[in-house]
């Protein structure tokens, strides 16, 4: 299975203002402060946005939060970034960090509001990507994208004993465009226009039917949401990463006649392409991921760093981008939720509750999935997932 043609150009250089999606949308806003967008002539950091700042961090400082945030956000590296600003946006330290100082219960609390912004503020995104990403230090390079061989996944659970379903996705962010709070509500049109044409050019499998939210029918809806697939607004931690403007624009899902194929359109990512289907067998849907990444990629290219692979609004998202999971049942391991976590963490696996991040474990279904997306290829990602799922089900069997 080949895949992974943004490997091959030349990749977007972070800094120095020179990332192409950077350069080419400031190249056609011309500086514009309007609609939103950060005027990139001015690089005096607001003394409104200093003084938000500065109260932040006072509260973060004080909290008991447990974020990655207030981990490494020493008063050093505060003072040292506070009046630091993207040369092609402008995007200041607050732009990265509010979300994490409005919710002191975030995991992480960072996110990147253009791709500058992972260099312009590295001093604060290189520990905290290094402790999400289990040791991908600043002076390593995420290698270049292998998709491998999907045949190589057998079914995880044949007998559908302990496996409820699967699923598979990526982020991708498309060249020449920043990400979520320095888009324009052209640019989020524009973006949903070039996503649809390209979704409604596919075949075989993955045929189907792109839906914008704008003017959508209260019944697709009403259907969408009880398929479990249609994104909506609201998550607060996004809300305060100022993520969700000029909402429901620019916005759009698409899924196969199946229903098991599945793309955002600018929910969090630019892209969010995702594969799944009910039972253990994580073969089938890698390889319609694979598939389909590729189709997309020959018609939309994608935003990748040399040294950081395909780039993302949210930092835990980098690299591979890959989250491979399973709802899955184990109610021995479960019984005790630390010890199920422990064992899941030897094994590199994220336990979540039923319907992700911070939710909880509904009828005891719980959702596990690979925690490293960078310093290894897709296939491996995908591959820890599997191999750590297995030994889960084997030490369920075994209690």
């Amino acid at each position: 299975m080949g895949g992974c043609a943004s490997k091959d150009k030349k990749d977007a250089v972070i800094g120095d203002a020179t990332t192409t999606e950077a350069a080419a949308v400031a190249a056609t806003t011309n500086g514009d402060a309007t609609d939103g967008n950060k005027s990139s002539e001015s690089t005096m950091v607001d003394a409104a946005v200093l003084a938000k700042l500065e109260e932040g961090y006072a509260k973060l400082a004080a909290s008991n939060s447990k974020s990655l945030l207030k981990k490494y956000l020493t008063k050093e590296v505060f003072d040292n970034l506070k009046n630091k600003k993207t040369p092609s946006f402008g995007s200041t330290l607050l732009d990265c960090i509010q979300s994490g100082l409005e919710n002191h219960d975030s995991g992480v609390g960072i996110y990147a509001p253009d791709a500058e912004a992972y260099s312009v503020f590295s001093e604060l995104f290189d520990p905290i990507i290094e402790d999400y990403h289990t040791g991908f230090k600043k002076t390593d390079k995420h290698p270049p994208c292998t998709l491998g061989d999907a045949s190589v996944f057998s079914n995880l659970d044949p007998n559908n004993e302990f496996v409820v379903s699967t699923r598979v996705r990526c982020g991708r962010s498309m060249e020449g465009y920043p990400f979520n709070p320095c888009l324009t509500e052209a640019q989020y049109k524009e973006m949903e226009q070039k996503v649809s044409t390209t979704l409604s050019s596919l075949d075989g499998e993955l045929k189907g039917k792109f839906y914008p939210l704008t003017g959508m029918e209260k019944a697709v809806q009403q259907q969408l949401i009880d398929d479990h697939f249609l994104f909506k607004e609201g998550d607060r931690f996004l809300q305060s990463a100022n993520a969700c403007r000029y909402w429901p624009s620019g916005r759009g899902i698409y899924h196969n006649d199946n229903k098991t194929f599945l793309v955002w359109c600018n929910e969090e990512d630019h892209l969010r392409i995702i594969s799944m289907q009910m039972g253990g067998d994580l073969g089938e849907v890698y390889k319609r991921l694979v598939t389909a990444i590729n189709a997309i990629e020959k018609r939309i290219p994608f935003s990748h760093h040399d040294r950081l692979g395909f780039l993302t609004f949210c930092p835990t998202n980098l690299g591979t981008t890959i989250r491979a999971s399973v709802h899955i049942k184990v109610p021995k391991l479960a019984a005790n939720l630390a010890k199920l976590e422990e064992i899941a963490g030897k094994f590199n696996l994220q336990v979540r509750g039923t319907r992700g991040e911070h939710t909880e474990a509904e009828g005891g279904v719980y959702d596990i999935s690979n925690k490293r997306r960078m310093g290894l290829t897709e296939f491996d990602a995908v591959k820890e997932m599997y191999d750590g799922i297995a030994e889960l089900i084997k030490i369920e069997k075994s209690l």
